[in-house]
């Protein structure tokens, strides 16, 4: 298999054009997410009901797949994800996995505390459901795994990243398999999910973070680069193993690996 392990071409003279239009288009589309989270606000518990989606989930999705959109990254499904609740884990390479699977499927996602004072983004991330967690410190992720129980109780799915972390250049880390208990103790199934992105039939590795790249940085590289195609892969559930996380952890983790891997007609080198 071939990786196209950069973004952009060598001399990518549109790149200077699509700010032109690009950067307008999301000044609009961060107002528009200002609107919709105050109506969030007023029906963050609402949860599917006989596997249709609440109009604000619908909602959700409508604003991460255009905001991908925007950046030229093209979402697209393989497989399907389980009705709600369901515990859904992801591979982690930027800020863009959140929208990524909420394209598809809104849920509640555990991001790092950091979040929450970022302006606006922060506002936005709390009004979407998202659970904040102070990465290295083991009472907060006892509360957190706590809300991710309740949340999973009332009904609502919710997103994590068992890497613990953002990595780079297609590297997957080794998942942390405590999180997992969440969905042992509100007897909810766990579907892994894996991001990954391409162009032209090939995969490109570096479509998150590089490696000591800050999020500003990153999201002006994308915000010029040209387009892709954005996959979100829904796999096969994991089993429960109420003995063993850490298989749990390990049989996602190899799911994953395994679609993140995948060749279609025109991935590999003739």
């Amino acid at each position: 298999m071939s990786f196209d392990t950069t973004i952009t071409p060598e001399r990518d003279w549109i790149r200077p054009l699509r700010y032109t239009w690009r950067v307008p288009l999301i000044l609009l589309h961060i107002v528009l997410g200002i609107v919709c989270a105050s109506i969030l606000s007023w029906n963050k518990h609402a949860v599917m009901t006989h596997g249709r989606e609440p109009g604000v989930h619908r909602m959700i999705r409508w604003w991460s797949r255009t905001l991908l959109r925007i950046f030229g990254l093209r979402s697209v499904r393989y497989g399907e994800p389980l009705s709600d609740p369901v515990l859904f884990v992801a591979n982690h390479t930027s800020w863009t996995d959140i929208e990524l699977l909420h394209s598809q499927r809104a849920a509640c996602f555990v991001a790092k505390a950091e979040i929450a004072r970022w302006p606006l983004v922060g506002w936005l991330a709390a009004a979407g459901g998202t659970i904040f967690h102070r990465r290295g410190n083991n009472h907060s992720l006892s509360a957190v795994m706590q809300v991710m129980v309740e949340r999973l109780r009332a009904g609502r799915s919710v997103g994590v990243f068992p890497e613990g972390g953002s990595g780079y250049n297609g590297v997957l880390k080794v998942f942390h398999a405590r999180i997992f208990q969440a969905a042992l103790d509100a007897e909810v199934p766990v579907q892994p999910v894996a991001l990954r992105f391409t162009r032209h039939g090939r995969r490109i590795i570096d479509a998150g973070f590089r490696e000591h790249e800050s999020f500003m940085a990153n999201i002006v590289r994308l915000l010029g680069g040209p387009p892709m195609d954005a996959e979100v892969h829904f796999l096969a559930p994991v089993p429960a193993s109420p003995d063993a996380r850490r298989r749990m952890a390990e049989l996602s983790r190899e799911r994953i690996a395994a679609a993140l891997a995948i060749e279609r007609p025109g991935d590999a080198d003739a």
